[in-house]
């Protein structure tokens, strides 16, 4: 019987699972999950998800009081729900979630190393071996891959998001992250605006061939960083990119990829980057910031990145202190 898209794929890529939706992982049983600040928000806003929110709360209030401010508990409550639906997801999956420090924090080392250990710390009180299950998924600034930094060497694994470029690619190999996660999707969205076309054939998408120059280089020079191909516009993009390391893609590809028949060749290959014609580079903090003033699409998205992760987190606070009024009333 001929084999899908998603069962020849998992034979090459480890799939992940890009959703807060606790009902689609069961479905799609991927190894890892991961959650960003917008997928937690839409999950919150689920009927079927208003119990984690409630027990968030709850928990929130006992711990705080009732001397505490509605804006006190909803505070607490916020840092703590996303952890809440990581344990959720560890109950089905056998490997690890990502769960991301706050967006705001993104130039701040010192406010994302204080909150990935907060993250940690409520991972731990609840049972979890944090060091296999977990990791802590930080923007790719250069403040953010230097906390990353730290936290790698107190074995506190980390996922680098909102990657962009090629500069915070090999910065985050040099400083010993666990894994990467480029955003191929949102490449291409940028250059689909820049250039007036409204379509790009996989094997010449950009998100593609950024992630494909990433791998090569990664496998080339031998650094561990996992590459972790994210934001798929498509199931061409997906692939277009089997045979990397892992891929996290929302529920709806991993349907279409499920219910699509065909050969599925492998794209990427440690063999073959092995003897690619590649020049290593060194990234320090000067080298890093140029390379990203003279990349427009990396800068512009990376910004527009952590803006949008910002207002979602903004609008689930908003949200729990509304459900919160709600819940005392």
């Amino acid at each position: 019987m001929a084999k899908n898209l998603l069962e020849q794929l998992r034979e090459m890529t480890v799939v992940v699972a890009d959703t807060g939706d606790i009902q689609a992982i069961e479905t799609f049983k991927p190894r890892d999950a991961t959650t960003n600040p917008s997928l937690i928000t839409a999950a919150a806003q689920m009927p079927q998800y208003q119990g984690i929110v409630d027990d968030t709360l709850k928990s929130a209030r006992a711990t705080l009081g009732a001397s505490a401010s509605p804006a006190e508990v909803a505070s607490l409550a916020f840092d703590r729900l996303a952890v809440s639906f990581g344990l959720k997801i560890l109950e089905i999956i056998e490997g690890r979630v990502s769960t991301e420090v706050d967006a705001r924090l993104s130039y701040d080392t010192e406010g994302t190393l204080a909150k990935a250990r907060d993250i940690i710390a409520q991972y731990k009180a609840a049972g979890i071996d944090t060091e296999k299950r977990i990791l802590i998924k930080i923007a790719a600034t250069w403040e953010g891959i230097q906390a990353a930094a730290v936290l790698e060497k107190e074995n506190i694994h980390t996922n680098l998001t909102l990657l962009f470029g090629m500069h915070q690619a090999i910065a985050c190999a040099e400083n010993g992250i666990q894994l990467i996660s480029p955003f191929v999707g949102r490449i291409l969205d940028w250059y689909k605006k820049d250039s007036g076309r409204d379509s790009y054939a996989p094997h010449e998408d950009p998100g593609v061939l950024s992630v494909t120059e990433v791998y090569n280089y990664y496998k080339k020079f031998g650094y561990k960083t996992e590459v972790m191909g994210a934001s798929f516009r498509n199931i061409g993009e997906i692939t277009e990119l089997a045979g990397c390391d892992l891929l996290t893609i929302a529920p709806s590809l991993l349907a279409e990829l499920q219910s699509v028949e065909g050969e599925l060749p492998r794209k990427l290959d440690p063999a073959k980057a092995a003897s690619a014609n590649i020049e290593k580079i060194s990234v320090d903090k000067a080298t890093f910031d140029r390379m990203h003033e003279e990349n427009r699409m990396a800068n512009e998205k990376l910004k527009e990145g952590i803006d949008g992760f910002a207002k979602a987190l903004e609008t689930l606070e908003k949200l729990l202190a509304d459900r919160l009024a709600a819940l005392e009333a």
